[in-house]
C-alpha cells in the first residue's frame, strides 16, 4: 500500500521524503474534451501533482439536483490525472473564493432565510455537511491508500481572512474523516499571524498562499507551523482581471525566481493557477471592496498555461526551475498556432426581450432569488402614475446593470459598479427596467447577497408599487422581427474543415452574451479590457457552425470576426 504522511520536515511518500510540485486546474473551467491535454502540458512543464477545487454551485445549482457527470465528472477527472502518473490535491471547500461566482456557494444556500454562511450555524453545517459527504463518496476511493493518487484534501479555504469559529472547522474534519478520508488534511491562509491563527486548528496542517517575497513568508508560516514541510499551496504567479481594468500579468523572470527560491528551501507548491481556463456562461464572481468590480469572462490568469492551453514564456521559465529540483520531461509543447480568421455576415433578427408575462405586482421588485432565477437577466414593469415630468427615479440599490426604458423607449443606464441609483425621466405611462447580474461576489461578507433591484423604488419620492417581474432565458432567446439597432439578436453561420479553437473579436460589439452551436461562451462588453472571446476547439464542428450573438446596447456592425490570437487587453504602462 503507498502511504502518503506527514513527517518532522518533510511530505512523506512511503516514508521517503517528497516534494509536492504541484498546479491548479479547475476542471469546471475546462471543457471535458480538454482535461487531458491541459493534465498533459502542466506534467511536461515538470509537476508531479495538479490540484483543483471543487464548485459545488456547479455540481448542484437546484438544490437536491446533484450532478457529477459531463462538466462536473470530478472522479473522471482524477482519473485522468492518475493516467498521466501525477498525485492529486482536491480542495472541496465549501468556499472556494476562485474568483467564481459566489464563491462556489449555491445560491439556493445563500439565499436561504435565516441562514449563517461559513459558521457553525445549523443550517450552514447540515447542508454542507451532506454536500461534503457528497464529494467524498468520490474523492475517498481514490486516495493513495486505496491504489489513487490523492495525497492532500484542504479543508474549507482561507478561512483566518473570513472568520475564526472553531467549531465550524471541527465539525468539517469530523464529516471528512468520518467519510472516509485518510490522507493529510491542510488548510490555507495568506502568511499574517491573525489569519494563520484563526483560519486552522492544531490537528491540521497550516499552508500559506503568497506569489512574492517567499522567503519571509516561509519564515511566517514556520513560526505558526512549527514542525512538518512548509508549502505555499497557492503560489499566486499571475492575476485575475476585471471589468473597467487592465489586463494583469506578472514578469515570467520575477515569479520564476520566486518559484526557485520556494523550491530551493525545499517547501512544497502549488503553482494557482498552471491553466487559468474561462469563465464560460456566467460563471464570473466578482470582488466588492468599496467599489463592485465584476470579473471578465477570460481566466486567463497570465499563467504558464494560457486560455487555449498552450505554453507561455512562463511556462519555459519554470520548466527551467523545477528542472533543477525534480525530473522534468523531454517532451515540450509547441506553441499556439494561428485560429482560423474568418468573417461572418450577421443577420439581425430584432429585439429579443421577452414581452412581461408575470401578473399581479409587488409593493417592491422581486429579486432574482424570490423568482429562483439563475440565469443574468430579468424584467422589471410597473405603471407609473400621472406626471408632468421630467421626474427623478431613485432605486434603493441597482446590483448590477440596469436599462431603463418608459414606453418602451431606452432613456438610460444605472451602474453598480459607478455607485448610480437614480435617474430622471421624462413623461409616461410604463416603466420597464432590465436587469444584468453581472456576476456573484466571491469573497469577504457580500457572499450570497440578492441580485436586482433591491428595495423600494420612488418617482419624485413616493413608492412605486405594483411591480411585476420576467425572467430572461438568454440560452432560448428569439428575435421578434428584423432589424440590428439596438437591442437585438444576431444570427450567423460559417464553415470550419473541422473542429478548431478559435478567438471571437468582440471589438464590433457593445454588451452582451455570445454562443457558437448553442455552446455559451460568455459576456463580452466594450469596456476594457477583454477583446476576445475563447471558442474551444470540442464547441465547433466540421462543416456548417451557427453563431449567435444576444446584443444588449448596440453592436457598431453586424459582422463577426474571428482572428488569429487571443487579445485579453492593454497591459498596465
Amino acid at each position: 500500500m503507498t502511504t502518503f504522511t506527514i513527517g518532522e520536515t518533510d511530505f512523506l511518500l512511503d516514508g521517503r521524503p517528497h516534494q509536492v510540485i504541484s498546479g491548479t486546474l479547475h476542471y469546471f473551467r475546462i471543457h471535458p474534451e480538454h482535461w487531458a491535454d491541459r493534465i498533459r502540458t502542466a506534467k511536461a512543464m515538470g509537476l508531479n501533482t495538479i490540484e483543483t477545487y471543487v464548485a459545488w454551485n456547479a455540481h448542484e445549482p437546484v438544490k437536491g439536483e446533484w450532478d457529477a457527470t459531463g462538466w462536473n465528472d470530478l472522479g473522471r477527472f482524477l482519473d485522468l490525472i492518475a493516467a498521466e502518473g501525477l498525485h492529486a490535491i482536491v480542495r472541496p471547500g465549501p468556499y472556494i473564493c476562485a474568483e467564481w461566482h459566489n464563491g462556489g456557494l449555491p445560491v439556493w444556500l445563500t439565499s436561504t432565510p435565516g441562514i449563517g454562511i461559513r459558521r457553525s450555524e445549523p443550517q450552514f453545517v447540515e447542508a454542507v455537511s451532506e454536500y461534503l459527504r457528497r464529494v467524498y463518496e468520490i474523492v475517498a476511493p481514490r486516495q493513495i491508500d486505496r491504489g489513487g493518487n490523492v495525497v492532500l484534501v484542504q479543508i474549507e479555504n482561507e478561512y483566518g481572512a473570513y472568520g475564526s469559529d472553531k467549531e465550524y472547522l471541527q465539525e468539517l474534519v469530523r464529516v471528512t474523516k468520518e467519510a472516509g478520508i485518510t490522507v493529510p488534511l491542510t488548510t490555507v491562509d495568506q502568511p499574517m499571524p491573525w489569519m494563520l491563527e484563526a483560519g486552522s486548528l492544531p490537528e491540521l496542517h497550516l499552508t500559506g498562499s503568497f506569489g512574492s517575497r517567499s522567503e519571509e513568508r516561509l519564515a511566517t508560516l514556520r513560526e505558526h507551523q512549527t514542525t512538518g514541510p512548509l508549502m505555499c499551496s497557492e503560489f499566486w504567479d499571475g492575476w485575475f482581471d476585471w471589468w473597467g481594468s487592465i489586463h494583469h500579468t506578472t514578469d515570467p523572470a520575477a515569479s520564476a525566481h520566486d518559484l526557485d527560491a520556494l523550491l530551493a528551501a525545499g517547501a512544497s507548491v502549488n503553482i494557482y493557477m498552471v491553466h487559468g481556463g474561462t469563465n464560460f456562461g456566467t460563471t464570473n464572481g466578482a470582488n466588492d471592496k468599496g467599489r463592485y468590480d465584476p470579473i471578465v469572462t477570460s481566466y486567463d490568469y497570465d499563467a504558464p498555461i494560457d486560455e487555449s492551453g498552450h505554453p507561455t514564456a512562463k511556462f519555459h521559465a519554470f520548466r527551467e526551475v523545477i528542472a533543477k529540483y525534480a525530473p522534468v520531461s523531454d517532451v515540450v509543447p509547441a506553441a499556439r498556432p494561428d485560429a482560423p480568421t474568418l468573417e461572418v455576415a450577421l443577420s439581425g433578427e430584432g429585439d429579443w426581450m421577452p414581452d412581461a408575462t408575470a401578473t399581479g405586482g409587488t409593493d417592491v421588485p422581486p429579486t432574482f432569488e424570490d423568482l429562483a432565477h439563475l440565469g443574468p437577466l430579468v424584467r422589471y414593469d410597473v405603471d407609473l402614475p400621472s406626471f408632468a415630468g421630467p421626474a427623478a427615479l431613485v432605486f434603493g440599490e441597482v446590483r448590477d446593470l440596469a436599462w431603463i426604458h418608459i414606453d418602451g423607449t431606452p432613456v438610460g443606464r444605472l451602474s453598480r459598479a459607478l455607485h448610480e441609483r437614480a435617474i430622471t425621466i421624462p413623461a409616461g405611462s410604463r416603466l420597464t427596467v432590465l436587469v444584468e447580474d453581472q456576476g456573484r461576489v466571491n469573497y469577504a461578507d457580500r457572499l450570497g447577497e440578492a441580485k436586482g433591484l433591491i428595495g423600494s423604488v420612488t418617482l419624485n419620492g413616493a413608492p412605486l408599487t405594483g411591480w411585476t417581474a420576467t425572467p430572461v432565458d438568454v440560452a432560448s432567446a428569439v428575435g421578434t422581427g428584423e432589424g440590428t439597432v439596438g437591442r437585438a439578436l444576431l444570427r450567423g453561420t460559417f464553415t470550419l474543415d473541422g473542429p478548431t479553437d478559435l478567438f471571437l473579436d468582440t471589438a464590433g460589439f457593445g454588451k452582451g452574451f455570445a454562443f457558437v452551436n448553442g455552446f455559451f461562451l460568455g459576456r463580452y462588453w466594450n469596456n476594457v479590457p477583454q477583446n476576445t472571446l475563447y471558442v474551444p476547439g470540442p464547441a465547433t464542428l466540421a462543416g456548417a457552425n451557427e453563431i449567435v450573438v444576444l446584443e444588449l446596447e448596440h453592436a457598431v456592425e453586424p459582422v463577426a470576426r474571428f482572428v488569429a490570437a487571443p487579445s485579453l487587453g492593454q497591459l498596465e504602462e
